[in-house]
């Protein structure tokens, strides 16, 4: 819930920013995008060093990294301090807490519905982006744009207790077996490679699989059209057509809204159909949806907006369960996270690729149709590109 808060804060600072210091909505922009490629690029690395290490240490090293970076905005002057802080430091402390914290979680605790579980911890992120969107707008208009830094950085480090007294790291720490565990479960061997070397062995055997070149790619069409288009952009969006920003924060957060029981259901059909076919339909909706936006665009509340941002919220990440299940075939049981972390690193690349190219055809073209189109058009082709994914193979098979 904490990650998504500090993840989607970025959207609320554009136009402060822009009015503050008279920089471009591209410079501006680029924070955005290094912030989200480094959110995916630490994935598989943080994954491997909490089975390393321990869960624990990483979150914690994380928030602390969050809470000095942000902290630390409030005195820049140039670009380029926004991008180092905002961009390299938050983007590499959330990237290392973010949904391989879940995917981790759920392959220590459960071994029977599991879909479900990642559902459900990755609505916190939908959580995280209500709770803390309209609040932060406020703050902007009300206190300036310091106090959104300000505020992502003391949250951050008021988490840190919480994890540091909280959180257990294996069940057979506390004496039980997973959820759903048989009777003669023994935990998985530890792995003696280091952190580095076991995202590095994963990703060297991985590449070797076309279904994790599909899933892959399919991945990083989920972030460019959530993430790194809606996400980033809806709030400067809609603030080019006459919405007010702290409204638009309410719609992208309302999307947050619905997004949590979209992704809990994600989870539940997860359990029980082919993932395969959830993810031609989640990304085949979303990209007709896509391409129906730029009609019924934010100049009022008209009904077709809210039926968007209803819809758009059912499928945000809804994505994640199934790409999850999906990883899970790709190396087997023991690698599911890494893997899942390194597919990742696919869905903040094209987070990025939205979140400074949108910026970039905003200004060349005076509006975001255009960008809305291209993501359109790349969601229908993931659609058709799913459904290759382990071809032949049943969905027992593919549950392992």
């Amino acid at each position: 819930m904490a990650t998504a808060g500090f993840r989607s804060a970025p959207s609320v600072l554009i136009v402060p920013l822009e009015e503050a210091f008279g920089w471009s909505r591209s410079d501006i922009s680029l924070a955005v995008a290094i912030n989200v490629m480094l959110f995916g690029l630490v994935a598989p690395f943080a994954a491997a060093l909490m089975e390393r290490f321990t869960v624990r240490k990483v979150v914690m090293s994380a928030l602390a990294l969050v809470a000095v970076s942000s902290s630390s905005t409030i005195f820049i002057s140039r670009p380029w301090h926004l991008w180092a802080l905002w961009g390299i430091g938050v983007g590499i402390g959330a990237g290392s807490m973010a949904l391989v914290f879940a995917a981790t979680i759920a392959n220590r605790w459960f071994v029977a519905r599991k879909g479900i579980v990642v559902g459900a911890l990755t609505a916190a992120t939908a959580t995280g982006q209500l709770v803390f969107l309209p609040l932060l707008s406020h703050f902007a208009i009300a206190y300036g744009w310091k106090s959104v830094s300000l505020t992502v950085g003391g949250a951050s480090a008021l988490v840190i207790p919480f994890i540091y007294f909280f959180l257990k790291e294996k069940p057979e720490a506390i004496g039980i077996t997973p959820y759903g565990a048989p009777d003669n479960w023994q935990p998985p061997a530890p792995n003696e490679m280091s952190a580095g070397r076991i995202a590095v062995d994963t990703m060297q055997k991985a590449s070797k699989n076309r279904d994790f070149w599909i899933l892959f790619f399919s991945f990083l069409v989920c972030g460019l059209s959530t993430n790194g288009l809606i996400g980033t952009h809806f709030i400067p969006a809609a603030h080019d057509h006459g919405m007010g920003e702290t409204v638009a924060a309410s719609l992208l957060a309302l999307v947050g809204l619905f997004d949590v029981v979209g992704t809990i259901l994600s989870g539940y059909l997860t359990d029980k159909y082919d993932p395969r076919k959830l993810l031609f339909f989640y990304y085949g909706l979303r990209g007709l949806s896509l391409f129906l936006l730029p009609s019924i665009l934010f100049s009022t509340l008209h009904p077709s907006t809210m039926v968007f941002v209803i819809f758009y919220g059912l499928d945000w990440v809804a994505t994640v369960p199934p790409t999850l299940m999906l990883s899970r075939a790709i190396l087997g049981p023991q690698r599911t996270t890494v893997v899942y972390g390194w597919v990742f690193v696919g869905h903040q690349i094209g987070a990025s690729i939205a979140a400074f190219g949108a910026a970039v055809l905003r200004v060349h073209f005076g509006d975001y149709a255009i960008a809305f189109y291209i993501s359109a058009a790349m969601c229908l082709v993931s659609a058709y590109a799913v459904l290759h994914i382990a071809k032949g193979k049943t969905t027992a098979e593919l549950r392992g």
